[in-house]
């Protein structure tokens, strides 16, 4: 089959490896110009490890594994060490993998077969589904048929947006919002990295590689904003930590302004009674975005790329029943993984002095008991 993926992010990139090396002719559209490498590390746990031994992937993963979060602290106003982060209570297993997001693209889109190309510098603008294919109109005026068409477009995904609807039908706020900036200056420092919480507030600094960032995060009811306006996203999370000046939080702050790069979003999850409709389909966080507070988003890129990749291969050709079966398999995951953010966010924001000192003991009491 000639399929259309929408976007060159894990999932789309998993997506086309897993699809291309089964014989079907591959092509990605990618709104950016190249790669989107940015971004701080990620997981991979359970049954997607497994998926990346399948793909010929996971001897080179586990070459460029990360120990970031087996070296971060929750500190103190003074940046004195209080606790570890509990990685027993987070991860799913002692095989779980922590890779830098910009590693992992690489290695998927050097693992891409001939049969599976990316064309950057374009996107869908509107589709048809006749039945027998889909007609694709992309934002260059090209034009196109395929087979089938998947949306692998993230969690703002425009292909669920022409097929199904806007995302605030089917968007789940989690309260929290997440802000990203660069910390040239600490990259080749060396020191544990740490988290620092006021009350519904986290302030952090994060050493990978040859990189730091600042990380700050706060609890807040949806917010009106313009995902393409820069100065008014940067204006929001320096609202946020407005009045607070312990530890670092200044100097991160300064470092926001400072970053033409700066990153800003919200903690979200998409739920949808289906994730296909016709001859087009959704993957990764398009269709069931667990949210970065959940740990798992990469993982059910990489599981909902193999799984849909087999069941198109069983059912020979009949996506109907493909779809079908793909949500069914990939269905449990994606429950797991939402009902996941409630220990995170609790663990990451506490909503106040007392439950700030409450995590604390809680998790020094359980660092006595490992002895």
């Amino acid at each position: 089959m000639h399929i259309l993926i929408s976007g060159a992010g894990v999932a789309g990139l998993a997506a086309a490896l897993e699809l291309g090396t089964r014989g079907h002719e591959v092509t990605v559209v990618e709104y950016d110009r190249r790669l989107r490498l940015a971004g701080t590390p990620i997981d991979i746990r359970g049954d997607a490890v497994e998926t990346a031994q399948r793909m010929g992937l996971l001897a080179e993963i586990r070459r460029q594994r990360l120990r970031m979060s087996e070296t971060a602290w929750f500190v103190d106003g003074d940046g004195e060490p209080i606790a570890r982060v509990p990685l027993a209570q987070i991860g799913d297993s002692d095989d779980d993998i922590e890779i830098l997001r910009e590693d992992l693209m690489r290695i998927l889109a050097g693992a891409l077969p001939d049969s599976a190309a990316i064309r950057f510098a374009d996107s869908v603008a509107a589709l048809t589904d006749d039945g027998d294919g889909v007609e694709v109109r992309f934002a260059s005026g090209r034009t196109g048929r395929y087979d089938l068409v998947l949306g692998a477009d993230g969690q703002h995904s425009a292909i669920r947006g022409l097929v199904f609807g806007p995302e605030e039908d089917y968007a789940r706020h989690l309260g929290v919002y997440i802000a990203l900036a660069a910390l040239p200056a600490e990259a080749r420092i060396e020191g544990a990295n740490a988290i620092y919480n006021v009350p519904e507030r986290m302030a952090g600094v994060f050493r990978y590689k040859d990189k730091a960032v600042a990380v700050l995060e706060f609890r807040s009811e949806p917010l009106d904003y313009d995902r393409h306006d820069t100065d008014a996203q940067k204006r929001i999370v320096i609202d946020a930590f407005a009045g607070y000046r312990s530890w670092r939080i200044p100097e991160l702050l300064d470092a926001l302004r400072a970053d033409p790069d700066f990153f800003f979003d919200s903690a979200s999850q998409i739920h949808l009674p289906t994730w296909h409709r016709g001859r087009v389909a959704l993957v990764g966080d398009a269709g069931y975005s667990a949210a970065f507070l959940s740990g798992r988003g990469t993982s059910l890129a990489l599981t909902g790329a193999r799984i849909l990749a087999e069941e198109l291969d069983r059912c020979g050709g009949d996506h109907t029943t493909a779809f079908r079966r793909y949500e069914a398999r990939q269905r449990p995951y994606v429950a797991f993984a939402q009902s996941s953010v409630d220990d995170g966010r609790d663990r990451i924001l506490p909503a106040s002095w007392a439950a700030i000192a409450a995590r604390n003991e809680a998790l020094r009491a359980a660092a006595a008991d490992a002895r």
